[in-house]
């Protein structure tokens, strides 16, 4: 609060912009932290939300279901992975994530095997902002003050990749060399004593947690679907669970309905939320397979998985899901052709800039770096550019060195032709001196 300026004032959204109370217009280039498909105020989500108001707001979802519930479900396991199943409703991305830690942990207790009780993560991954979420994303430098409140994690290097990168290969075969390294380690490593006392060694790990295709808080660093078949092979291999964080990735972001789609990889668990219900009402659903559904199916009660929200499957939130999936259906020509036009207009404004490099990119979302950028979260530029930006009338808030595009699908070519032309002349005028140093061009901005 005392090193911010101060917040500028929404009066309503339209499409991809954003209206200010002094009358100018933002070009929402990020989907409001990645929520928005369909952009502001869309007419068919809004009226779902009414007419259900209408019929029912809300009711405790313990003992009771309702129709907009039902829908969503079925709709989401049409388009998932066949090895989904069973659908647990929730209401933000975190808790979608902790739902899902808590299901795998809890998944081994119930089968008899309770030593498994750690998890592995990768570098920079995050997972959200509550306690479990956090610790699943320990590496992040966010979290620090909160250490001690935190369950230690395993952590293995995110085989990140771009266009033209020649080093794919070398850093995901390092990355699956370190898992499974860690996976059969004895004693304390991926082995821990039985539990029954017998003196033998059990597996320790309960599960493997990635953003898959996409690290979004991490800088949109990106990896190949063909690191996410690996990786299933590894998990299938050393019988853990395989978890997705999709917050993000899912509902098309990826250029395909989720990134496990995308990849035609199967996990085990799966976590779905910010994009859910179009950008409209918090929502979350932590989606599993049915032998882990089975675990929990029990005459015992400590059996249960003993976790609810006050507004779990709202049925007003599902109406506007299940209204936002109706859309995506009826338009997923416009996240499917996104890439390519992405790519078109990085080749127009951007690929020739000595000032830019690293660019990827994957469905509706386009990255690129300042060239030999050292800037993180804590660093002046990400700041500085984004008061720029704001000034041309551009609403993207760049992480460290990274400039991202995740625009709502609705944005027209000619809208983010402008886009791609005010990235470039922004950064070229930006950019005041360059020196030479240790690691080669570093930029600074005026």
């Amino acid at each position: 609060m005392k090193t911010a300026g101060m917040p500028l004032r929404v009066v309503r959204g339209e499409g991809a912009l954003l209206h200010l109370d002094d009358g100018r217009k933002i070009i929402d280039c990020i989907s409001s932290w990645w929520v928005t498909l369909h952009g502001h105020g869309n007419k068919q989500i809004a009226d779902a939300i009414h007419e259900q108001a209408q019929q029912l707001e809300q009711v405790i979802f313990a003992g009771f279901t309702h129709e907009p519930a039902e829908q969503l479900a079925k709709g989401l396991l049409e388009l998932l992975p066949r090895s989904l199943t069973r659908v647990f409703f929730s209401d933000n991305g975190s808790t979608s994530v902790e739902v899902a830690l808590k299901m795998a942990f809890q998944y081994w207790r119930n089968v008899g095997e309770p030593q498994r009780t750690r998890f592995i993560g990768f570098e920079g991954g995050y997972h959200g902002d509550t306690m479990g979420a956090m610790s699943a994303g320990g590496s992040s430098s966010f979290w620090q003050h909160f250490r001690k409140l935190m369950f230690d994690i395993d952590v293995v290097p995110f085989p990140e990749t771009w266009d033209g990168d020649p080093d794919v290969e070398a850093k995901e075969a390092a990355s699956i060399n370190a898992l499974r390294k860690l996976l059969t380690l004895d004693g304390s490593g991926g082995l821990q004593p039985a539990a029954n006392g017998t003196g033998g060694l059990q597996p320790a790990f309960a599960g493997i947690i990635i953003e898959p295709l996409i690290q979004g808080a991490a800088g949109m660093r990106m990896c190949r679907p063909e690191f996410l078949r690996k990786l299933r092979a590894v998990a299938d291999e050393f019988s853990v669970l395989l978890i997705f964080d999709e917050v993000m990735t899912g509902f098309g972001r990826t250029g395909d309905w989720f990134a496990s789609t995308k990849a035609d990889v199967s996990p085990d668990i799966i976590c779905l939320s910010k994009g859910i219900t179009g950008g409209f009402l918090p929502l979350s659903v932590t989606v599993c397979a049915e032998r882990i559904y089975d675990a929990f199916l029990s005459d015992k009660l400590e059996h249960a998985l003993f976790h609810s929200h006050s507004y779990t499957a709202n049925p007003i939130a599902c109406a506007a899901a299940n209204a936002s999936m109706k859309l995506l259906i009826e338009t997923q020509s416009r996240f499917r052709d996104m890439e390519a036009t992405h790519r078109r207009l990085t080749q127009k404004h951007l690929s020739d800039s000595p000032l830019l490099t690293h660019f990827r990119f994957c469905g509706t979302i386009a990255a690129f770096d300042l060239a030999e950028g050292q800037a993180n979260y804590y660093s002046e530029l990400p700041a500085k550019l984004r008061s720029k930006f704001i000034e041309q009338n551009l609403l993207l808030r760049p992480l460290g060195n990274t400039i991202y595009l995740l625009p709502p699908y609705c944005i027209d070519a000619d809208t983010l032709d402008s886009v791609y032309a005010t990235i470039r002349r922004t950064v070229d005028e930006g950019v005041s001196s360059t020196k030479i140093g240790t690691g080669g061009r570093q930029s600074a901005l005026s």
